[in-house]
């Protein structure tokens, strides 16, 4: 089984058993059953991995799921860039393309080799993209490829995330800290937590 396929299989686990029982159905957001060829067209063009429908609402989400080695770090990360990617189209990754409203980020109880024994989120946390965007847009957050292992606040009402290198150098990616966005503007991002802050 190809590296994909493993990470396909783990996301799509945690997805079904996990995030849509103990994440997404205490919201009452229930998953909008898509047609396998437009499911697999607007996540690769718009990073858009769910549908939900809330009412009246409809809610786009993209989702990362990590295993419980991470459960120290405070933050959810973004692909930002494949530059070893042969075809030079897809140089640029989810951070360029990106359309989904929500990111939901969550880290599970047991390790990736042992995914299927998982019962439960150690965090997770749906964050509302559109206000994150905004805030890059306006320079709010930004990204500094300063080598450094951690975003920081900076200037009292910024923050600066730095680019971070996949070892297989497939992939870029940038951290954002979940407890910074609420620090300087307060829940109006996080829709939902745990363990986060």
């Amino acid at each position: 089984m190809s590296k994909y396929q493993r990470d396909r299989t783990f996301t799509n686990y945690v997805h079904k058993n996990l995030a849509l029982p103990l994440v997404y159905k205490p919201l009452n957001w229930t998953e909008v059953q898509l047609r396998k060829d437009y499911a697999e067209y607007i996540d690769m063009m718009d990073g858009i991995d769910y549908v939900f429908k809330s009412g009246d609402e409809i809610k786009t989400v993209q989702e990362r799921f990590r295993d419980k080695k991470y459960k120290g770090f405070t933050d959810f990360t973004i692909r930002y860039r494949r530059d070893e990617n042969k075809i030079e189209d897809r140089h640029e990754s989810e951070y360029y393309k990106i359309k989904a409203h929500y990111f939901t980020y969550g880290i599970i109880d047991s390790t990736k080799a042992e995914f299927d024994k998982s019962t439960n989120f150690l965090k997770y946390a749906i964050i509302d993209l559109k206000k994150v965007y905004e805030k890059l847009d306006s320079k709010a957050i930004f990204i500094s490829d300063n080598g450094k292992n951690k975003c920081k606040i900076v200037d009292g009402n910024r923050i600066q995330c730095p680019v971070k290198y996949n070892p297989d150098g497939s992939s870029s990616f940038f951290p954002i800290d979940i407890s910074y966005l609420v620090k300087l503007w307060g829940n109006e991002m996080i829709i939902a937590q745990k363990g986060f802050l």
